[in-house]
């Protein structure tokens, strides 16, 4: 029994308890983020395919996912292990609950390729996806230069046996290296090989993993033509790993290959050292030596990243490049410190040329680690005042100052650049510029010399000056006079190069006028598309009246014009009898979604003389969609009403359900789980037969009637359903005319509505 704990302390129950819950709360959490994380990339994933903003993207994902009957995030999974050209899992044949299982999987592979890091990706793997087969843990190594196996992560082993395993050289690897250099996947159903030694004391070292005579699977990872690493999956007892476990655990294990690319970004020295030199406010960087002449610049914090502004994207650079003017100190101060030589103090390096604007190494320290590599921090000597160094760090700004009372003037090197001139040359003062100014531009300069030196008071000037190599520059120049107890002793400011911004500014402006014209030809194009959706989609076109039903139909444009939308819809008599009735809508706007739609309407009108049932009919025309230009996807709907038998034979593509309104009351008919148009081939469609009688309404519609950003698609059609309930009208011109005015999403989409009544 526990005894309760000190005033105001839990008792060890209770504390226990408490664990529990914040345990799986922060698991909630986990979970929950990692939703979150599989629906954004799906929905970035499917902006990028379909080129509609993301907002389209989310709701193009809901669709699929109504469509599917799959959820969303099961249509996330599929849409980024698709981006991320993961292989689909199959479905076995033959297993219960195969189809589950190949769900989980499909989600698992999804959830390990969005995780942010490695640890979280194997953990992610482990418990969503290889968790579900018995697996109790998983290690995965990657394969070094040099043949050994340096573990990258784990997940579900302890700390000391993930050191253990942390380097597996080649002579003791036992299966581990023999699997690595077959190439093949190693299947071990009770952790023995077959034939060989008992693993143990006397034969090769035991695999990792809780029990001894647990199944292992040694499992190569394949990138870019060779073995990269391995993965080892452990179970606490033998299994059985038939074929079907094998194929499963290969589709699941995929993603495993991505996170050995990862292991390589995300290691930037050894683990936690990055984030402590994060901390630091002085520049500090992380460099490897693979060899005399090949160190590597892994890490730097945010400080060095500053110091070493001028080279883009400095990790993974020769560290002469980064540090071209102290690169010789500091590689013999790593050299020692690498040789036994302990720490390394330096008060400055020594200079093969200028230093940088934001100040030269000074008090540099460099530290060995492990693995050939080095921690190096250091400080800057200033040699202008804050103000300055400021201002170096901004692209193509350089400061000077003239001396008037010794004639002298400095200039940081980025002045050299800009004046075309070596850094063994003379800085030019302020006063002394005239002759390499345009001629056209000296007034302008004598009258900044004049502010400076006759009123004392800053001032700027933009002028052009020639190089000796003879380019021309674009020079803005702010400057401030320096006084001493009144006495001007100096001038002081920055030159900064705006050649690139004339230049562009120069170019927007010819381009301005190419951009109106641009925008008036779009204007006018689309005003031609819309005119012409119009024609095809009037918004209340006259219908021929049919035997047995009364009908009308409504379109209604997308508030912009220029989202030319691609809804529409089709009523027509058949020479069977019978009453063809569509209604759908092209994924995303403009002229290629208006084309598409007149394409996809006119064959389903034709396919319909054909006579054959709607499921057949949506499959022809899924087959259609495949295969027009650009690749379009949609939802429709197709019904075909046999007014002798008082029966609509129906079937949707990824659509919203019809609404059948009986004596006043309204309900959804439920659409069978079909895929949208153009997403898969071959895709089977089929059909609901639903029984009218007199008097009743059947809505059909486009989800521009309905769908709002901040509701859930229940929400929406539940606001249709009481609209439809509510008006009571008794004709159908009526109620279309009613429910246009009343009801309406804000999604700024087109809507079309068909309303038939029985009569």
């Amino acid at each position: 029994m526990t005894e309760p704990g000190p005033a105001g302390v839990p008792s060890g129950s209770a504390l226990a308890a408490a664990v529990a819950d914040l345990t799986a709360e922060i698991a909630a959490l986990h979970a929950d983020r990692a939703r979150r994380r599989l629906l954004d990339l799906a929905t970035g994933a499917l902006s990028a395919q379909l080129s509609i903003p993301p907002d389209e993207a989310a709701d193009h994902l809901v669709h699929l996912a109504v469509s599917t009957g799959l959820g969303a995030v099961d249509t996330a999974a599929d849409i980024v292990n698709a981006a991320a050209g993961a292989h689909v899992v199959e479905v076995p044949e033959g297993r219960p609950g195969a189809l589950s299982d190949a769900r989980r999987a499909r989600r698992g592979m999804a959830a390990t390729l969005a995780s942010d890091s490695v640890g979280e990706a194997l953990d992610t793997l482990l418990e969503g996806g290889l968790g579900p087969l018995g697996v109790r843990s998983v290690f995965l190594w990657r394969r070094t230069e040099t043949g050994c196996l340096e573990l990258v992560g784990q997940a579900g082993a302890s700390r000391p046996e993930a050191s253990h395993w942390q380097w597996v050289p080649p002579e003791c690897g036992g299966p581990l290296h023999r699997a690595l250099q077959g190439g093949l996947p190693v299947w071990l159903p009770d952790g023995q090989e077959k034939g060989g030694e008992p693993m143990g004391a006397r034969g090769p070292p035991r695999l990792p993993g809780a029990g001894p005579n647990g199944a292992r699977v040694l499992f190569p990872i394949r990138r870019a033509g060779g073995t990269a690493g391995l993965l080892l999956a452990a179970w606490e007892g033998p299994v059985s790993l038939d074929e079907g476990m094998r194929r499963e655990f290969a589709d699941l294990a995929e993603p495993a290959g991505r996170v050995v690319d990862w292991a390589r970004d995300e290691e930037d020295g050894p683990r936690g050292l990055s984030a402590v030199l994060d901390l630091l406010e002085q520049p500090a960087a992380i460099i490897a030596t693979a060899g005399p002449g090949r160190e590597v610049v892994e890490y730097v914090n945010a400080a060095a990243r500053r110091a070493v502004g001028e080279v883009h994207d400095p990790v993974g650079r020769p560290a002469a490049q980064v540090f071209p003017y102290s690169h010789e100190g500091l590689v013999r101060l790593i050299t020692a410190a690498a040789g036994g030589g302990g720490p390394q103090f330096a008060p400055a390096l020594p200079q093969d040329g200028p230093a940088p604007e934001s100040g030269s190494m000074a008090h540099v320290k460099v530290l060995a680690l492990a693995r050939e590599r080095a921690a190096v921090v250091w400080d800057t000597v200033d040699t202008s005042p804050v103000l300055v160094r400021v201002l170096g760090r901004l692209a193509r700004i350089a400061w000077f100052e003239d001396d008037l009372m010794t004639g002298r003037s400095r200039w940081s090197p980025k002045a050299y650049a800009i004046f075309g001139l070596g850094t063994e040359a003379d800085p030019l003062p302020l006063r002394m510029l005239g002759p390499r100014v345009h001629a056209e531009d000296e007034d302008d300069l004598k009258q900044l010399l004049a502010a400076l030196t006759e009123r004392r008071e800053g001032a700027q000037a933009q002028v052009r000056v020639t190089r000796p190599d003879g380019g021309v520059r674009r020079l803005r120049i702010a400057a401030e006079p320096v006084l001493t107890q009144g006495v001007l002793t100096g001038v002081a400011g920055v030159y900064q190069d705006v050649t690139a911004q004339h230049h562009t500014e120069l170019a927007l402006s010819a381009s301005f006028d190419r951009l109106t014209a641009a925008q008036a030809e779009a204007e006018m194009r689309n005003q031609v598309v819309l005119r012409l959706q119009q024609a095809l989609q009037p918004e209340s076109p006259p219908l021929e009246t049919l035997p047995g039903l009364e009908i009308a139909a409504r379109y209604r444009p997308a508030l912009a014009e220029y989202r030319v939308g691609g809804d529409w819809y089709d009523v027509h008599p058949l020479p069977c009898g019978r009453v063809l009735v569509s209604v759908g809508d092209i994924a995303g706007h403009g002229i290629d979604a208006a084309t598409a739609m007149t394409a996809l309407r006119n064959a389903l009108h034709g396919l319909a003389f054909t006579g054959a049932a709607p499921g057949q009919l949506m499959g022809w025309l899924n087959e259609v969609t495949l295969s027009a230009p650009g690749q379009p996807t949609a939802t429709a709907v197709c019904a075909l009403y046999d007014p002798g038998a008082g029966v609509v034979r129906w079937t949707t593509a990824g659509h919203l359900p019809p609404l059948l309104v009986r004596d006043g009351r309204g309900r959804f008919l439920e659409p069978p789980h079909t895929v949208l148009l153009g997403a898969l081939p071959g895709a089977v469609y089929a059909d609901r037969t639903t029984k009218v009688r007199p008097g009743d309404f059947l809505l059909f519609y486009t989800d521009g009637l309905v769908e709002r950003r901040h509701e859930g698609l229940d929400e929406s059609l539940a606001v249709l359903r009481r609209a439809a309930e509510r008006l009571g009208a008794e004709r159908t011109d009526e109620l279309a005319d009613l429910l246009m005015a009343e009801v309406s999403g804000d999604t700024d989409d087109d809507t079309s509505l068909v309303v038939l009544r029985v009569c």
